[in-house]
């Protein structure tokens, strides 16, 4: 499912137009983002966390030339789905 789809589906089952939908769509993600950015979590009861984690720096190899290639430390978002979410999907 695309952003498009996700518009549609949720414009169904919602009863709202479909440029309703987008804004809230839209304004929801960045909420998330900017909570993310300004390095703060994002827990949805029901559906899971995200959150920023924090990547070291670490070696890696060029796999044509074999070469050592330093990776620089970086941030990276992740998310955790809560047990309600696994739960649904593993039925």
């Amino acid at each position: 499912m695309n952003k498009t789809e996700l518009i549609a589906a949720v414009t169904q089952s919602a009863g709202l137009t479909k440029k309703d939908t987008e804004r809230v769509i839209n304004a929801a993600i960045d909420a998330i983002t900017a909570s993310l950015t300004a390095g703060d979590k994002v827990q949805i009861s029901g559906f899971g966390t995200f959150e920023v984690k924090e990547r070291e720096a670490r070696i890696g190899r060029n796999p044509h030339t074999r070469e050592a290639v330093e990776i620089p430390a970086t941030k990276v978002p992740a998310f955790k789905p809560s047990k309600a979410l696994k739960d649904t999907v593993a039925k």
